[in-house]
């Protein structure tokens, strides 16, 4: 009887071995319905990696995700009764477990990226789009920088603003706002960043010359004209953000969160690639695409201390409930990671 206790310890054991605990969405629905499964550790194919992720990112596309809205999301082909994707986060920071292809990377090199799947203990992404983490950085941080970090210097590189134009930030103090008021001070811009009373201090501290409290000031009432409005928040209707702008000024519409349940804010990217045809002013939907350069400049810009993350929490993999919640509210300062 012990040496069958004994044989069944070590065949748990090895099956241990090679699972991992991960958050597989079985369905839509509330943040609070998510769950940490035990699932089978990933293989990496010819030119992959195997990465044991050390901090996950979480963003507003993971709240999307969870929850199924707007439901436009899933007529377009993300699933309509249920998520077609079987693995839940993209942005990730960890060190390589296991390595196939040219050697680029050997096991315990420390890296950054995004693969589908980040929100748990292991991941596989291609070896050729992950990026060396600085020596100092910590994995929370660079954790950050795939996904918001690259919509923010897409933002801004859309903005094609330069030294003394006037921008204004809406949603500054979020996730991807954070970083785009640092790129776009980083290039002289005079930036006046929208957030709430609580986050203004942030705010400053980035480098935005002015903060305006959104529950306050109603920033397109000031008959201030800008070069550039590139709004995260998402909120604010197309025509009036127009009314602000420079005649030859661009908006940059990152995301959407307007619109009620059905669409969202995906009407304002359409109404602006629409739009942007017949007017003066370049009215920019941003469809952001995790581009390698982007993740270098940013890795750059990490250690040379040229960014500054905010990091609000890092949540346990057992609450990415609460973390995914936290985002859906509206709460976070800077960005919410994740840590197995």
């Amino acid at each position: 009887m012990e040496s069958r206790t004994a044989g069944a310890d070590a065949l748990e054991a090895e099956a241990e071995t090679a699972t991992m605990r991960a958050v597989r969405p079985e369905r839509y629905g509330e943040p609070s319905a998510l769950r940490v499964s035990r699932v089978p550790i990933p293989v990496p194919g010819s030119g992959e990696v195997l990465v044991r992720v050390r901090a996950a990112g979480v963003d507003a596309g993971t709240w999307h995700l969870t929850t199924g809205r707007p439901y436009l999301m899933r007529l377009i082909g993300f699933g309509w009764r249920g998520p077609k994707a079987q693995a839940l986060g993209l942005a990730f920071a960890g060190t390589v477990e296991a390595a196939s292809g040219d050697g680029a990377w050997q096991a315990g090199d420390r890296v950054f990226g995004s693969a589908d799947g980040a929100l748990a203990e292991f991941v596989v992404a291609k070896a050729a789009e992950l990026v060396r983490m600085p020596d100092d950085a910590s994995f929370e941080v660079a954790a950050t920088l795939p996904v918001s970090g690259v919509t923010a210097v897409q933002a801004v590189a859309a903005a094609t603003v330069g030294p003394g134009d006037r921008v204004l930030v809406l949603g500054a103090a979020g996730g991807v706002g954070h970083f785009v008021v640092q790129l776009a001070v980083a290039k002289g811009v005079v930036v006046t960043g929208v957030c709430s009373r609580a986050k203004a201090k942030l705010v400053h501290g980035l480098g935005a010359e002015r903060v305006v409290d959104y529950a306050t000031t109603d920033v397109l009432t000031e008959g201030t004209r800008y070069d550039a409005i590139i709004d995260t928040a998402g909120n604010r209707p197309l025509r009036r953000l127009r009314r602000i702008l420079e005649p030859d000024g661009a908006v940059v519409l990152v995301g959407g969160e307007a619109g009620g349940a059905l669409t969202g804010g995906i009407q304002r990217t359409a109404a602006a690639a629409l739009l942007d045809r017949f007017a003066r002013q370049r009215l920019v939907g941003l469809v952001a695409k995790e581009r390698m350069e982007d993740l270098r400049e940013l890795g750059a810009l990490l250690a040379s201390g040229g960014i500054h993350p905010v990091l609000d929490t890092a949540y346990a993999l057992e609450d990415t409930a609460a973390a995914v919640q936290h985002i859906g509210a509206g709460r976070a300062r800077g960005k919410v990671v994740v840590t197995p």
